[in-house]
């Protein structure tokens, strides 16, 4: 297990929601949005300790013989206490699963990371973070492109982001994963269309939106699972249905949310 401690102060939480939320509150004590937990305690490997992606090695939580390409395949979060702006809190991770599989372009691993956000020792926020790491050289998962509209829901909201904010949430998280910034990365070695949507900021965005659609619920836990490959500057749609909340890119599902509330 690797335990760090932080005080969650406002500064993260300003730049995300001036960038992603504007009008959202932050203010000292009061409870951050579930989810913007993800804003603290930013990845902290030395260059040194990179892998030639930008992402960590050796550190504790990196499988030390993964294949080259790292994914994040989507998240199971409980929100068992509210965290507070100005709350002392000790995260800690732990690589908690490592299996390994064959798949169509070769050896596939899966690794699960929990995360445990505990205050005066209760846990406040537990999350398993599953990434999925890919040889190189295999093409990236539904990369073409799809006609067609997102399927009606309960509601639904516009979303795009652009190279701005990739370059924004990758500054707040300390995020060096090149597929986030180097295009040439991207598309030549990662077989992508272009730069990647991170999908930590998926997953708040799409929970965000649904607060936004339903400011009534308590959201206890949110499970986020990524099909499809999310795009710097594709124009989104998020559909809510039932306790569902799906991302669309034209008529192709590239995510997909199920939440429970109190």
């Amino acid at each position: 297990m690797i335990a760090r401690t932080s005080v969650l102060d406002l500064a993260p939480a300003v730049r995300f929601a001036g960038t992603f939320a504007p009008g959202e509150p932050v203010e000292a004590g009061a409870a951050l949005p579930p989810a913007w937990e993800g804003l603290y305690f930013p990845f902290d490997a030395p260059l040194a300790g990179l892998r030639a992606d930008g992402s960590p090695a050796g550190d504790g939580l990196t499988p030390p013989d993964a294949p080259p390409r790292r994914m994040y395949a989507g998240e199971d979060t409980e929100f068992l206490h509210p965290l507070r702006w100005g709350d002392q809190v000790e995260q800690r991770s732990s690589l908690t699963s490592v299996v390994r599989k064959e798949g169509r372009s070769g050896p596939l691993l899966f690794a699960d990371i929990t995360r445990e956000f505990v205050v005066g020792g209760t846990v406040a926020v537990r999350s398993v973070w599953h990434d999925v790491f890919l040889t190189a050289g295999g093409a990236a998962a539904a990369a073409a492109p799809v006609t067609g509209e997102a399927p009606a829901g309960d509601w639904a909201a516009a979303l795009s982001v652009d190279i701005r904010q990739l370059f924004r949430f990758s500054a707040i998280t300390f995020n060096t994963h090149r597929v986030h910034y180097d295009r040439d990365w991207a598309v030549e070695v990662e077989r992508l269309p272009g730069l990647l949507v991170h999908g930590p900021l998926v997953r708040i965005l799409l929970l965000d939106a649904l607060r936004a659609a339903r400011p009534d619920l308590s959201i206890t836990h949110w499970s986020v699972r990524s099909r499809s490959p999310v795009l710097v500057d594709a124009a989104l749609r998020i559909v809510g249905r039932g306790t569902d909340v799906e991302l669309y890119d034209g008529g192709r599902l590239l995510a997909r949310g199920h939440y429970r509330s109190s």
